[in-house]
């Protein structure tokens, strides 16, 4: 029964992994050798673990992968043959101990998360919980902190009030060691380059260049040995030489006993190449700062692409 069933599975997910959409029904016509019950059996319980998005279009039911990349359709089946059950995984191929064995590394997303989980449900082990999160959070990690107990396992039913918890203990002692190991990095970076200006906003504006919508101006004020101070947000909208005044530019800074500053603002459309404003911006505030004993080290425009400075496009 079990090699028959494995069979169908088979002749379904290689009808249907090749293509990044599909409907209900076409899905059943390309599986004509399965029984339609079986097909959409098999698409319920693929949405149902997050691999696959259902919606409607035109009064039809269509589906697309969540991920793709990720989906591996023989290891799928594997678990849906053997229940999917982490009791009936070899013992060296299960998540706490590979992470014992080759470290926390090794483990992907979905694993680290079983293991926060620790406990599934009848039907439902925690390796598919944490399998259902990570493809529901791929690209939205940032999300899963301000998550409810009740939102979470909508998402996955094995999320109960415990694992919620450890999740969440979980993803707040990360926040706390990589907010302390910023500091560190902060504690002994010193900005003498460009180059190393660009390194330290893409990692400092990282969430300004691939998210926000609207150009941001900012600035990043150093110490008489260029070593950042705070960073302060001066403007929101586009970015114009008349309206960014050297007074709110400079307040801040001086405020922080700044010897020097960075100029920082993105570009939401994902190409950082300077404007003629951007410029203008910069010119303006160097020749500002040099009369009030504030030197503008770099103007640095970040965006998704990549990021890049003014001093070494000009």
């Amino acid at each position: 029964m079990s090699q028959q069933r494995k069979r169908r599975l088979e002749v379904v997910l290689g009808a249907i992994v090749p293509l990044p959409e599909f409907s209900s029904d076409e899905a059943r016509q390309l599986c004509g050798e399965v029984t339609p019950q079986f097909v959409s059996q098999t698409l319920t319980q693929l949405v149902r673990e997050g691999m696959l998005h259902r919606y409607q279009q035109d009064k039809a039911t269509r589906f697309r992968w969540a991920a793709p990349q990720a989906f591996m359709p023989q290891q799928w089946i594997d678990r849906q043959i053997h229940a999917e059950q982490v009791t009936q995984t070899p013992l060296e191929d299960r998540p706490r101990e590979r992470l014992l064995r080759d470290g926390a590394e090794s483990l992907s997303t979905a694993e680290l998360l079983a293991i926060l989980i620790r406990v599934g449900i009848r039907g439902e082990s925690a390796v598919t919980a944490g399998r259902k999160l990570a493809n529901r959070f791929s690209e939205q990690w940032h999300q899963l902190r301000g998550l409810s107990p009740q939102e979470l396992k909508g998402v996955s039913p094995a999320v109960t009030q415990s694992s919620y918890a450890q999740i969440m203990a979980g993803i707040e002692l990360g926040r706390r060691i990589a907010k302390l190991e910023a500091t560190h990095k902060r504690a002994t970076l010193r900005i003498t380059s460009s180059a190393l200006a660009i390194e330290y906003c893409v990692e400092r504006f990282a969430a300004l260049a691939a998210d926000a919508v609207q150009e941001e101006f900012h600035i990043v004020t150093l110490d008489t040995k260029h070593q950042p101070l705070a960073t302060h947000r001066i403007t929101v909208g586009t970015l114009d030489a008349s309206l960014v005044h050297p007074r709110e530019v400079f307040r801040p800074a001086i405020r922080d006993a700044a010897a020097s500053v960075l100029l920082v603002h993105n570009h939401p459309s994902g190409d950082p190449t300077p404007s003629r404003e951007d410029y203008q911006v910069t010119d303006r505030l160097t020749e500002a700062g040099k009369l009030i004993g504030i030197q503008v080290l770099d103007h640095i425009v970040v965006a998704r692409t990549r990021s890049l400075s003014i001093r070494d496009a000009t």
